[in-house]
């Protein structure tokens, strides 16, 4: 049976696999009070959708379109409970007694954190229903929208996810572009050359109308009366009107190429110092943001400012001083005049302090939606292979589209009042040039000024005016500015939770004694490593295993430092982590991913990247002892063969066996192994072991493994879950006790056996 799809704008947006379930419950469709949530796990966790909806008084649930629906009364003594943990969120309806406290647990539905707004949204109407006593409340208004990076609802008028917005966002100031100086300063005195030239420049540019006076009253008005032109003085005027054009010129030349050349040196501080200070901050920092938002920080973000310094600054004090000595002059011609002048200045005064801070807040907006157009093709482009093995690329497209629709919605918001801006600020500028002339002929015909004097005026007044409109379109720009200034100083502000000691200690040799006392370890509020003693000897191997999860890739960056320990320490050779400069204690580790990264360049330069004045010879040995020489002889160029961006190109053993023989060629006392030989075949594996045992052999070694035979070598195995070291000793010992690691080998042990069974089937 098909049922017509909810005729209400409230169910816009729902999936029509859905408009049955809701028809069948009896429902009424056309309610326009209605919200929905469609949750994407069930009770074990599994991904599966469910339709949770409130129509009329009632609760409804259907676990599948095809599914009866359950229904419940909302009425006092219900209430909707929830609670996250993991990213995954829990919706519970729980019976209530009298004094709050929970009675019964009537139902409980989970979902992925990326639900989270229409759960608010069905949260805050069924309290508002219960609450109401029998009234109905007015609903919250209905998501029509999706974010086109996580697809959670948003409101109408939203300009920003909730969902991606998870950083406060603090409105940006223009006082923020005084926080230039920083790298203003070491140009000052080309700066101040600049503003000399500018004045100059300036002054020059106010010549020209001032000697059309003499030329009407004295030249123009006398020869119409009947006296003979004076050529001697008419040549010393036009004279000094070339040159002064030909000095502006010179001044303006100038000064532009000046200023220029200290606003690219300036730009070109702050995109290094952004990037110095960014690459300076822990992983911590980098887990909590977009890849392409950073990209638009560094690059469009500081040409921005760039432009602005270049360009518009100079416009703005050129227009400034320009405005004040026209004004001047104005009021040493005709004080009276000039007062008529001045009619719009008040007013033009106010609607630029009225549209700044719109438009401050709205160019910030547009700066965060754009960072979102940006972070889907850093997102894309790197995993292209990814989009076309799965033909993705309508999904991709579509993607990017909406994103860019939503940046094309920020703007036109925006647009719209700068539109009105801008005219209104015209037509003022025009309606007092109509009050001067209308004003200056009154004053000629009474003979309180001369024509010269009011032609002079009025081209003066010219150059005034369309300074002052072009300092009101300055406005915009330098909101622009302001907020692209606060996006970078954001970065420039930000601490690492991994800070330089005060005094560090000096760090000449390591031996590779590592010892963990009572380490523990939150990310946010979720306890990850708890009160964890470990001692691993200088030269041993020590194997982690465990469930995923129980913390061991994080246990092995906090012995590299990426994040620091909440409480506990970590010492080497006895000495505290954190009191040796990070750069100097990094230098002795070496470090093996599941996921290799090389970089675009030869095969000689991914080699030697934490050594870059290696020799050729210390490359091959480095090459030799990982088992990657002779693959590299057969690639066309040899060590001079290009790497593709991530490696593309290579295959993933050679890409590991690039990156052992990387961490071979700094020599390093302590190796960290994490997951090195999970992602590739068994013959592949059986080359990168022996790469593995050279790069271990003599060295204290951590090592992580997704298969528990590949660390039978390893001296010792520390058996994690939950955070915690549940067990410890050798493989044989470990089994024989039958324990944790145990029963890990023997699930592996069962999965290798079917898995060989299927390929035999």
């Amino acid at each position: 049976m098909s049922y017509p799809p909810p005729s209400s704008p409230a169910w816009a947006g729902l999936p029509t696999a859905w408009h049955g379930a809701v028809a069948a419950a009896g429902a009424d469709s056309a309610d326009a009070a209605a919200v929905w949530l469609i949750t994407d796990l069930d009770t074990q966790l599994r991904f599966r959708e469910s339709l949770l909806w409130i129509a009329g008084r009632r609760l409804w649930w259907a676990a599948a379109p095809d599914a009866t629906a359950q229904s419940w009364s909302i009425e006092p003594g219900l209430a909707l409970w929830v609670s996250d943990h993991n990213g995954v969120a829990a919706l519970e309806l729980v019976q209530l007694a009298h004094d709050g406290t929970p009675v019964k647990r009537l139902a409980v539905w989970r979902y992925t954190l990326g639900r989270q707004v229409a759960a608010r949204r069905l949260i805050e109407r069924f309290e508002s229903l219960r609450d109401a006593g029998g009234t109905d409340a007015p609903p919250p208004q209905a998501a029509t929208r999706q974010c086109p990076l996580c697809h959670a609802p948003m409101e109408p008028d939203d300009e920003e996810c909730a969902t991606c917005a998870q950083v406060v966002h603090t409105p940006p100031s223009t006082l923020t572009l005084l926080r230039l100086w920083r790298f203003a300063r070491p140009y000052r005195w080309q700066l101040l050359a600049g503003f000399l030239l500018t004045l100059a420049s300036t002054a020059a540019t106010l010549v020209p109308p001032y000697l059309t006076i003499p030329l009407m009253d004295d030249v123009l008005i006398p020869y119409q009366s009947g006296q003979p032109i004076d050529v001697a003085r008419v040549a010393a005027l036009l004279g000094g009107l070339l040159a002064a054009a030909l000095l502006a010129w010179g001044l303006g030349w100038a000064k532009t190429y000046i200023l220029a050349l200290v606003s690219e040196r300036i730009g070109a501080d702050l995109r290094t110092t952004t990037y110095e200070h960014l690459l300076g901050l822990s992983l911590e920092y980098f887990g909590n943001r977009r890849t392409g938002d950073l990209m638009a920080r560094i690059g469009s973000e500081t040409d921005r400012i760039n432009i602005f310094l270049s360009l518009h600054l100079l416009d703005f004090a050129t227009d400034v001083l320009m405005i004040v000595m026209t004004s001047v002059i104005l009021f040493s011609i005709s004080p009276t005049l000039a007062l008529a002048t001045l009619l719009p200045l008040p007013l033009i005064g106010w609607l630029i302090h009225v549209v700044r801070d719109r438009l401050r807040t709205g160019f910030e907006k547009i700066d965060r939606v754009w960072a979102e157009v940006t972070s889907v093709l850093a997102d894309t482009i790197p995993g292209i292979r990814v989009v076309k093995a799965f033909a993705q690329e309508g999904r991709e497209a579509q993607r990017f589209r909406e994103a860019n629709r939503h940046n094309l919605e920020v703007n036109d918001r925006l647009n719209r009042l700068w539109s009105l801006f801008s005219p209104t600020v015209s037509l003022l500028t025009e309606i007092g040039l109509l009050v001067v002339w209308g004003f200056g002929i009154w004053l000629v015909a009474r003979g309180s000024v001369t024509v010269g004097v009011l032609t002079a005026f009025l081209a003066y007044i010219g150059r005034f005016y369309t300074r002052l409109d072009s300092m009101s379109r300055i406005v915009s720009v330098t909101q622009k500015a302001a907020a692209g200034a606060k996006r970078i100083f954001d970065i420039l502000d930000h601490k690492s939770s991994v800070p330089e000691p005060a005094q560090p200690v000096p760090l000449p040799t390591v031996q590779g004694h590592i010892a963990l006392r009572g380490v523990t370890f939150r990310y946010g509020n979720r306890t990850v490593i708890q009160d964890l003693d470990l001692d691993v000897r200088p030269g041993e191997m020590i194997g982690l295993v465990g469930h995923s999860g129980s913390g061991k890739s994080t246990l092995v960056n906090l012995i590299c430092r990426f994040y620091d320990v909440v409480e506990g320490q970590i010492l080497v050779d006895g000495v505290d982590i954190r009191q040796l400069r990070v750069a100097d204690y990094r230098r002795h580790i070496g470090l093996v991913l599941q996921e290799p990264f090389l970089f675009f360049g030869t095969i000689a330069e991914n080699i030697a990247y934490g050594k870059p004045d290696a020799t050729r010879e210390e490359i091959i040995a480095a090459a030799r002892a990982a088992h990657a020489h002779d693959f590299i002889l057969r690639l066309p160029q040899g060590y001079d063969s290009l790497v593709g961006e991530r490696g593309q190109g290579l295959s993933g053993g050679e890409r590991q066996r690039i990156s052992i023989a990387r961490a071979l060629l700094i020599n390093p006392r302590i190796l960290i192994l994490d997951e090195a030989t999970s992602s590739v075949d068994t013959e592949t594996e059986k080359e990168i072991q022996k790469a593995l045992d050279n790069l271990v052999r003599g060295r204290t070694t951590i090592a992580i493994a997704h298969r528990l035979s590949t660390l039978r070598r390893a001296d010792r195995l520390v058996v994690m879950d939950k955070g915690r070291k549940v067990e410890e000793g050798s493989h044989d010992a470990l089994m024989a006790r039958q324990g944790a690691y145990w029963r890990l080998y023997q699930a592996q042990a069962r999965q290798a056996e079917a898995e060989r069974h299927m390929l035999e089937d």
